[in-house]
């Protein structure tokens, strides 16, 4: 093939893998979504899911591998555009398949943990499958010649990723925001369909000789062949092993990172595409960077590891930096002592109106403090050990890639080698070390874990040196020398967990009670003034505090006085236990289950009531009808055959993430499926949109300030009534250690309440959530009222 073709194949197979990319992380970011619904929004399902995309990518790649050694290079690029219409036509499907099928259908089902892990990873092997071949396929499309596969592969590789970091970004801040899901997945359609479509007339092309291209199929073309021995090297088995420890730390890397990165932030909907997004970039860029650096290395298996080992290092020293610099720049110190996350609508705003001439000669205080805290501060912490992770690529095909006739498979198995490896830090680190480690100990554990790679390193540096014993010596010893210094820098620079989550809370140790699992953070905050006054974090963001009163004392004692006899209630999300303490207010009540998704949260309001005699907590953790479950609320009820007469989910800010799973018309349909006759259902009210939800759903509804109230038979509002349950010696006793007056807050709420009958209009309710397009999360027009 001239090499004129061969230059426009390899500029052509970039932009399709940068396409390609795109395609595969905008599908991750909506998959990801519809299947929590269906799975659960916990760190188990989230962990799960992401481990069955990337087992479906690694069977792909070894498939793929195999495959791209036994056909022509024509064909090859043949079936990668096969890969991509086979993908786009699931995608077509997929919507109906993961929340149809899977949620409508079968999410009413309690399967038990193998079950629901063969569905997931049954249900994303094949587009993960096809997703997966495409590498080594393309690869071996574009490779011709031996001497270049390190700057081909590494190219492809880096491309590809780099399009994923668009695509993660993009979705998230542009494509959701805009479209939702449904039309999401036919933007990824259309680019698969692209990609198909410019690869399969440029297989006709440019293959015109056949013969030629069967040549190189054939090997012509090795290590001996080349002269590209590049000095001693190991076995391909033990370079296979050593990128699997690669994986398995980058991925735990990756958890600690996003659970470290999310309490700064303090999450919003736009957290988790950001971060990935800037994930992503490092490691692509390092991958071109490394790409056009490979051919010049003269000891690419020296230099492999040791991108390896500066990665683990620059990850540990860039984290103590942010945590020491989080005391010492003032701003950032009040944000993390912060109750309420970054307003993105408003930041957004003003950035528009500043790059659109409108705001000024400078953006707002407030909109650079959004820049630095959304991008550069995790930009910081993130790119420069990414980068070093992104670069070890092509520097390892350069040591591995001695064939032509075996390229393929050895691009599929060292992608399937660093896949077992990620899916096991996944898995290790997301269900296990977060809850026995805690996030703190793990980053410590993973930095000094880098220095494993010495043992690789040391293997390498012995065969070279293999005839004089003396070297052998000094390696041993330079070898220690390097574990020691390894483990005491993970020890000394950073901090253990209490003390971290103060720094990030703004406050000192003595000050806080700090716990967490997998599941989360929960971090109880004492202020100033003594122990009389606590704020409620989970995950970084203020939730509520105590003592109780408020919204939070209302979305529970309304319903429960305005229940004729309620006698069992569903409370989800515990937070400080104000809710779950002001429904147990009404004595008839005889069982309440409180859902928690953040497991720690309980622990540690028992741990605040054996510091703090507050009688609302000795109310809440006393009370023998609350039975505390943790998971998550929406699957509970989804399980639960049982019908209740209060179901009520506790004040969640609709930019959280997930969050549209309690403020959608699907979640509220629900809701009123679970009533019995007369049963109340309670949502705060945040927005329009949740507003119009709601009353699209209950036939009755009591619209009070901040809380709705519905039901599927009339309300009654009749205040002697309430007014006699209040009245009741349990009733005073139970708010009164609590500080609550309620007949204040019965008056107070009751006042002017607005009724929404069978014959009110619904039909000009037209704007509000759905689970396939949450508005209000990703909310940048301000649309919110």
């Amino acid at each position: 093939m001239p090499s004129s073709n061969s230059s426009l194949l390899q500029r052509a197979a970039l932009a399709l893998f940068f396409l390609s990319g795109f395609a595969a992380l905008l599908y991750q970011v909506v998959w990801q979504r519809i299947l929590m619904i269906f799975s659960g929004a916990d760190v188990y399902a989230s962990t799960l899911i992401v481990s069955a995309f990337m087992a479906g990518l690694g069977v792909g790649h070894l498939a793929g591998g195999h495959m791209a050694d036994r056909v022509s290079r024509r064909t090859a690029l043949g079936l990668f555009a096969a890969a991509e219409l086979a993908i786009a036509a699931f995608a077509l499907v997929s919507r109906a398949l993961y929340y149809d099928v899977l949620y409508q259908r079968l999410g009413s089902l309690p399967l038990a943990p193998p079950l629901l892990t063969a569905i997931l990873f049954v249900s994303l092997l094949w587009p993960t499958f096809f997703m997966g071949v495409s590498l080594p396929l393309l690869a071996r499309a574009v490779t011709n010649r031996l001497d270049r596969a390190a700057f081909t592969i590494g190219s492809l590789y880096a491309f590809n990723t780099l399009g994923a970091a668009t695509g993660a970004l993009v979705t998230t801040w542009s494509i959701l925001p805009a479209v939702g899901m449904d039309v999401s997945l036919k933007v990824g359609v259309a680019l698969n369909a692209a990609c198909a479509l410019v690869a399969l007339p440029l297989a006709y092309r440019l293959f015109v000789d056949r013969d030629h291209d069967r040549a190189d199929l054939l090997g012509q073309g090795s290590v001996a062949d080349t002269g590209e021995a590049a000095g001693p090297s190991l076995p391909f088995a033990a370079w296979a092993f050593v990128y699997a420890l690669s994986g398995f730390m980058a991925l735990a890397l990756e958890i600690a990172w996003f659970r470290l990165l999310g309490v700064m932030l303090k999450s919003t909907a736009f957290t988790f595409g950001t971060l990935l997004a800037i994930y992503l970039t490092g490691v692509g860029a390092g991958a071109f960077l490394g790409s056009a650096l490979a051919g010049r290395i003269r000891k690419p298996a020296a230099t492999f590891l040791a991108l390896k080992i500066l990665s683990g290092i620059a990850a540990g020293c860039l984290l103590a930096l942010v945590i020491a610099g989080s005391e010492r720049v003032d701003w950032l110190r009040l944000y993390f002592a912060s109750y309420e996350p970054l307003n993105v609508r408003d930041s957004v705003a003003q950035l528009r109106a500043w790059t659109a001439g409108q705001g000024g000669a400078m953006p707002s205080a407030a909109a650079v403090r959004f820049l630095v805290l959304s991008f550069v501060l995790p930009a910081f912490l993130i790119l420069p050990p990414t980068l070093l992770m992104g670069a070890s690529f092509p520097v390892l095909q350069r040591v591995v890639q001695t064939d032509l006739a075996r390229l393929g498979r050895r691009v599929g198995l060292l992608l399937v080698a660093n896949i077992v490896g990620s899916v096991a830090g996944a898995m290790l680190v997301g269900w296990v070390a977060l809850n026995v480690l805690g996030t703190a100990t793990t980053l410590k554990v993973m930095m000094a874990s880098s220095a494993a790679y010495v043992v690789p390193a040391a293997a390498l540096w012995r065969s070279s040196a293999v005839a004089d014993r003396r070297y052998s010596r000094h390696v041993a010893a330079a070898a220690l020398a390097f574990v020691i210094a390894m483990v005491g820098l993970a020890a000394g620079v950073l901090p253990d967990g209490r003390v971290l989550w103060s720094r990030l809370h703004g406050t000192s140790a003595q000050r806080v009670i700090a716990g967490e699992n997998a599941s989360g953070l929960s971090v109880l905050r004492f202020e100033p003034g003594g122990v009389s006054q606590v704020t409620v974090f989970v995950n970084g963001v203020g939730q509520s505090t105590i003592p109780y009163g408020g919204v939070h004392t209302a979305l529970g004692m309304l319903p429960a006085f305005l229940h004729p006899n309620p006698r069992e209630a569903v409370i989800i999300g515990l937070g400080s236990g104000d809710t779950v303490h002001a429904v147990a207010g009404r004595p008839e009540l005889e069982r309440i289950w409180s859902i928690e998704i953040i497991g720690p949260q309980l622990d540690g309001l028992r741990e605040l009531r054996r510091r703090y005699p507050y009688g609302g907590l000795s109310g809440l953790l006393g009370d023998p009808r609350i039975e505390h479950r943790i998971g998550d609320g929406r699957i509970f009820l989804m399980h639960e055959e049982r019908r209740f007469d209060i179901i009520e989910a506790d004040a969640l800010r609709p930019t959280s993430p997930y969050s549209g799973n309690l403020y959608s018309q699907s979640y509220f349909e629900l809701l009123r499926s679970r009533l019995r006759p007369r049963g109340l259902a309670a949502t705060w009210l945040p927005t329009s949109r949740v507003h119009n939800a709601f009353v699209r759903v209950f036939p009755h509804v009591v619209s009070v300030p901040g809380v709705l109230i519905g039901s599927n038979e009339p309300i009654a509002l009749d205040r002697d009534a309430i007014a006699a349950r209040l009245a009741d010696t349990r009733v005073r006793a139970h708010y009164g250690r609590a500080g609550i007056d309620v007949d204040q807050m019965i008056a107070e709420y009751l006042a002017n309440p607005a009724v929404y009958g069978p014959g009110f209009d619904r039909a000009a309710l037209a704007d509000f959530n759905t689970d396939l397009f949450p508005k209000d999360e990703f909310d940048l027009d301000g649309q919110r009222r």
